[in-house]
């Protein structure tokens, strides 16, 4: 006779949640015989409204390209990060250190900004690429190298390249023909989004009606690709050219200027709210109690404000200066979260530490260790947490508590914002804490586990109780 334990396990690859469902609800809590079917007909009701939304999400190209581009684009912002983060550590010893050790006239404090400067700084630029190049999968075109160079190529056309100048000790500013780089960082972000998606959306066109130089056979393979995109990447930077003129006649004088002021700053003002973040969470939570991973229906919509948000930090704490933004992507990632959707790590210490049935401590005793560094698919669905009753209230308000105590906490001056230095995803809490925020955001991190503790206490001990009746039936039916 197989354990219930191995029941979810084993057969959660044959029929996925479904089977889940049906063991919960038809089991017994606290020697009662429950009937869920209310609750079936409820779950059941909102999972053919959420699937659907579910799977348009999923399969939505200009959501998965942006999911794709920004998952490339850590790497580069993480290695920048960490430059950025060593230059800066709140140690005075070292920061004195660093600026007053010379190599050939320049600090150490200063040539340790320069990866910082060509990785993050640039971001914008790097971007404008990725998505050109994942849209272009979308799309089903070949050629996705060319398709990123025209999203970038594009970018750059609409790009004002000019910047004023003030020289040293002059009253009257020039404009000078350059590269603005303040572009090129988070304030180019969305126009890269938006510029991406428009120019190769063109260029893809061109290439299906067939607007295309073709090569006899026998010419390679790279020849015949760059030929076949000349004329689709003329019609493009053409079409960009045009709005760039365009645009030069309004207020704002370049697209730039117009989409950071009408649809980049008022979307970080709204995602940058506690609010907006909470409902974020309510809507993971809702997702993940249906086997649906939460953060890939969400995180497409929010990784480009929150990012945007964490390199304003960023600029600020390698400037010296106060850091603007309180909600940001490190907010979201370590101080809502702790093991995952449902901030699960706090349920497996309270499994190792008050609950005492068998399936209950071997799932943890599993979970333990991917949990510590945010994966919690084998508590979610092992225990199971997915449509599972009991633990719907914890698993969708539990992050909610976490982001508002944060919030507060940073609000009030009792912990320091997050400083903007990107960390991987798998960064254990305590550790991420400290390093974002000092020893007050480790404390911080240790208060919302143990706040999360008691929230979930209850809930775990319920169906502890279950497990354990469910346990005694089986031995008692072994000896018969």
């Amino acid at each position: 006779m197989r354990s219930a334990g191995e029941f979810y396990v084993n057969d959660l690859a044959i029929d996925g949640y479904r089977c889940i469902c049906y063991n919960i609800l038809t089991s017994e809590f606290l020697g009662i015989t429950c009937c869920f079917g209310d609750c079936m007909n409820v779950a059941e009701g909102l999972e053919k409204k959420l699937m659907p939304m579910a799977e348009l999400v999923s399969k939505n190209k200009y959501l998965l390209t942006m999911r794709d581009s920004f998952a490339m684009l850590m790497p580069i912002l993480i290695i920048g990060s960490m430059f950025t983060l060593v230059g800066n550590l709140p140690i005075p010893a070292w920061v004195d250190f660093l600026k007053s050790t010379t190599i050939q006239g320049k600090s150490l404090f200063s040539l340790l900004a320069i990866p910082s400067a060509c990785t993050v700084s640039l971001m914008a630029i790097f971007l404008s690429f990725e998505i050109g190049y994942n849209f272009a999968d979308q799309l089903g075109l070949e050629d996705r190298v060319s398709a990123g160079m025209v999203s970038l190529i594009s970018w750059f056309i609409l790009m004002p390249q000019l910047t004023e100048f003030l020289p040293q000790g002059a009253s009257q500013s020039f404009l000078v023909e350059s590269i603005p780089l303040a572009w090129t960082g988070a304030r180019g972000v969305f126009v890269a989004i938006i510029v991406g998606f428009l120019s190769v959306s063109v260029f893809g066109f061109a290439i299906k009606k067939n607007w295309v130089i073709r090569m006899p056979e026998g010419v390679p393979t790279s020849v015949s690709l760059a030929f076949s995109a000349l004329v689709p990447m003329a019609l493009t930077f053409a079409a960009v050219w045009a709005i760039s003129v365009l645009f030069a006649l309004t207020p704002w004088g370049d697209a730039f200027t117009c989409i950071y002021s009408m649809l980049q700053t008022p979307l970080t003002m709204l995602g940058g709210t506690v609010w907006a973040l909470a409902i974020a969470y309510i809507i993971q939570g809702i997702f993940w109690f249906f086997g649906i991973n939460g953060s890939n229906i969400t995180s497409p919509i929010f990784t480009p404000i929150l990012t945007a948000l964490t390199l304003e930090n960023q600029a600020a704490f390698a400037a010296g200066t106060a850091l603007p933004n309180i909600i940001n992507r490190e907010f979201d990632a370590f101080f809502a979260l702790f093991g995952g959707g449902g901030s699960t790590l706090s349920l497996l210490i309270v499994i190792f530490l008050f609950c005492n049935s068998r399936r209950a401590k071997d799932i943890a005793k599993i979970s333990i260790v991917p949990g510590i560094f945010g994966i919690n698919e084998p508590v979610m669905y092992g225990l199971p947490i997915v449509l599972n009753p009991i633990m719907a209230i914890p698993l969708i308000f539990t992050p909610v508590v976490n982001v508002l105590i944060a919030w507060s906490a940073m609000s009030a001056g009792l912990v320091p914002l997050c400083n903007g230095i990107m960390l991987p995803g798998s960064t254990p809490p305590l550790i991420s804490g400290f390093l974002l925020c000092g020893w007050q955001g480790a404390l911080l991190q240790l208060v919302l586990i143990l706040i999360d503790m008691a929230i979930y206490l209850p809930f775990i001990k319920a169906l502890d109780m279950q497990f354990l009746k469910e346990e005694k039936g089986a031995e008692i039916e072994c000896a018969v």
